[in-house]
């Protein structure tokens, strides 16, 4: 059963992406001019979006993917051009409308909702990409717990990864306005969640790009 601060944190999440957010997610996530700051987030998010695709087969026919937390649909737009059944779901509907437009037309089953949801069914593979960062250690092990026993084949998130780096990133970050700033992320221990973890972690890798941060896990069923 989720927690009451993970049903908190979802909320704002969903208010935040969907009231505030959504046009400088939209940039962030095309090929449009951003920031310095900004530019070294979105290649930090290519990056990692690599990493977790490089995880999974060439071949995903006749396969079944989760996208949980999918934003504006970059993985799971790669992941149906290489033959999966897509499901990709969102909080905020705002991101969904975004990464439907660019899907063009691709068979991908965008909904708006909780990645929890035991009605999505069962899959081969699940990923959420940076969607649990926001969330406390005990939090991303309910989480995780819940989506392996759903998977057939492998589980693949990251977190925000407690690191000096990213607490001073953390700390400049409380200089902005508060209504410039999105739902602060959980930098939670590696090794210490991995002791939280339904199953033993099969891999993992980070990828550290200016302001961000991420590390990657993967579980297997």
């Amino acid at each position: 059963m989720a927690s009451t601060h993970f049903l908190a944190r979802r909320d704002a999440l969903e208010t935040y992406f969907d009231r505030t957010a959504a046009q400088a997610w939209e940039q962030l996530t095309s090929d449009a001019p951003v920031s310095g700051i900004r530019a070294t987030v979105r290649a930090g998010r290519d990056r990692m979006r690599a990493t977790l695709l490089g995880w999974l087969p060439e071949d995903l026919r006749g396969c079944r993917l989760l996208d949980a937390g999918c934003g504006t649909g970059a993985l799971a737009v790669e992941a149906a051009k290489r033959g999966a059944a897509v499901t990709a779901i969102d909080i905020a509907g705002s991101l969904v409308d975004i990464a439907e437009r660019r899907a063009e037309g691709l068979p991908i089953d965008w909904q708006v909702g909780d990645m929890l949801d035991p009605a999505l069914g069962r899959f081969d593979f699940v990923v959420a990409m940076d969607s649990l960062i926001h969330y406390r250690a005990e939090d991303i092990a309910t989480t995780t717990a819940t989506l392996l026993a759903r998977t057939n084949g492998a589980l693949l998130f990251t977190i925000a990864p407690r690191t000096p780096a990213l607490a001073a990133m953390h700390a400049i970050g409380k200089l902005f306005p508060r209504s410039d700033r999105s739902p602060a992320i959980e930098p939670v221990a590696p090794a210490r969640l991995k002791a939280l973890l339904p199953a033993p972690v099969a891999r993992e890798a980070r990828v550290t790009s200016g302001f961000y941060i991420s590390h990657a896990l993967e579980l297997r069923a």
